[in-house]
């Protein structure tokens, strides 16, 4: 499917009408649905988390107890709700000391900007996930 053709797919419409930027948001949902994930008054990271329907989501099953911190090098195109904080970063660039909470969930939908070389786009995703794997074990 071409990307021109996305914006009258059924998961685009769904998106735009439930409130989320992205349709990606089905894909957390179906997981969450099916292995119970997040939970009410969870502390959640969520790397890669432009534009923001994952945070969305994730707000919205954790609650005004929980907490979701997204990560990303983009903006976020939602509104800001209390139980989300967003800090605009390279995951690269991230510390441990960044954070003072540990995390039940860390989620992740990251992809680095593709230059066409296979190998040099390999390379880079590779690291993304090796980065997300350590933040998911601290």
């Amino acid at each position: 499917m071409y990307r021109k053709d996305r914006k009258n797919e059924l998961y685009t419409v769904l998106a735009k009408k439930e409130g989320y930027p992205a349709r990606s948001v089905y894909k957390l949902k179906e997981i969450d649905e099916k292995y119970k994930i997040i939970k009410k008054s969870s502390r959640v990271l969520d790397l890669g988390c432009a534009p923001g329907s994952w945070l969305l989501y994730i707000s919205q099953k954790v609650g005004n107890k929980g907490k979701v911190i997204g990560v990303d090098i983009e903006e976020i195109k939602i509104p800001q709700k209390a139980n989300i904080i967003f800090i605009k970063r390279s995951i690269l660039d991230l510390k441990e000391s960044d954070f003072k909470d540990k995390f039940e969930v860390v989620v992740s939908d990251l992809s680095s900007k593709t230059s066409g070389v296979k190998f040099l786009d390999a390379g880079k995703s590779l690291e993304l996930a090796e980065k997300s794997k350590q933040k998911a074990r601290n």
